[in-house]
């Protein structure tokens, strides 16, 4: 499906990632316009400002406001739904919160685009959902599974619903590198434990994944990129290789290794060159949507600390300086 000419909403579109992907569509893509959904009124005025283009439209509002969704979406053709509260230590100290916005939120977007003939919407998901220890982790487990299941709640109407899940964006709100690169100035980067290891890609490549997303999907995928992994010991001495490093210990509902497909749902994966994509195991799903791919061999998991793919330092510095 062609982005062409097409009415865009993207929830939660003020912040890194809605910036990035609203900016590749509009010099890429051409879509008829681009409403940008964000509840925080200094960030959409200063991305006006920034992006100074006629086809976006900035709405004030909240997932939570049901609506403001509903009137937000009449005459939309696609959805991105990137807003969450997605810092584990903030979702692990307001929990209430967290799931007013990660998962009723992720329901009022369901029931908006429904009701409003959206042709397609995606979740942006994350590789905490898988086997979550933390509450952010399970909100978001719990928004793909409301996000596929709304499969099932559309009838005869033409709305489709899909999830990407990803890991840590390179630069993004939150990320791990603007941190180390303010520590650096102080002489000493932090690390919570020196066996840690994540799965990282570039906010370019985040974007490109929901692109190609939108144009393959059905409705009921769960699309997962093929990404290298890096040790954050390596990753710290990359940025700061003057500055010491503390170990401060691991914070409430970190994990020691993150994961994107499980061996559970590997049984029920397709396999691609540059990505996986797990069906659902729903009535409303036809095994034929995806004739292309392989099956993946019994008990594989794909995990940042047994990923074929690496960074190394010299790969990292080099992202770093673009920045």
């Amino acid at each position: 499906m062609s982005l062409e000419n097409k009415v865009v909403l993207v929830t939660g579109g003020a912040g890194s990632f809605g910036q990035k992907f609203i900016e590749i569509i509009l010099r890429e893509h051409n879509p008829k316009s681009v409403r940008v959904y964000d509840n925080r009124e200094l960030a959409e005025v200063e991305m006006d400002r920034k992006f100074n283009d006629p086809r976006l439209r900035f709405l004030i509002g909240d997932v939570r406001d049901k609506d403001r969704l509903y009137r937000a979406m009449n005459g939309v053709d696609i959805v991105v739904h990137a807003a969450a509260l997605k810092h584990v230590h903030v979702a692990e100290y307001n929990p209430f919160e967290a799931i007013k916005t990660n998962i009723n939120g992720t329901a009022n977007v369901i029931d908006a685009a429904i009701d409003n003939g959206v042709e397609k919407a995606i979740l942006i998901s994350s590789d905490k959902a898988v086997n979550p220890v933390n509450l952010y982790g399970a909100t978001k487990l719990c928004a793909e599974k409301l996000f596929i299941q709304a499969n099932s709640y559309v009838g005869d109407r033409k709305t489709r619903f899909s999830c990407v899940r990803y890991a840590n964006v390179l630069g993004s709100c939150g990320s791990i590198i603007p941190l180390f690169l303010e520590q650096k100035k102080t002489g000493t980067v932090t690390v919570t434990h020196e066996k840690m290891t994540r799965f990282f890609m570039t906010m370019e490549q985040g974007v490109e994944l929901v692109i190609n997303s939108l144009e393959k999907m059905r409705g009921g995928e769960t699309f997962i990129p093929k990404t290298p992994s890096m040790e954050i010991m390596n990753l710290a001495k990359a940025v700061a290789p003057e500055a010491q490093i503390k170990i401060i210990g691991m914070r409430p509902g970190e994990k020691l290794q993150e994961a994107l497909l499980t061996s559970e749902e590997a049984r029920h994966t397709k396999e691609f060159d540059n990505h996986f994509i797990i069906e659902p195991e729903f009535a409303f799903w036809d095994k034929k949507n995806i004739t292309e791919g392989k099956q993946l061999p019994d008990g594989f998991h794909y995990a940042s600390d047994n990923n074929t793919q690496w960074f190394t330092r010299d790969d990292f510095k080099k992202i770093i300086e673009t920045l």
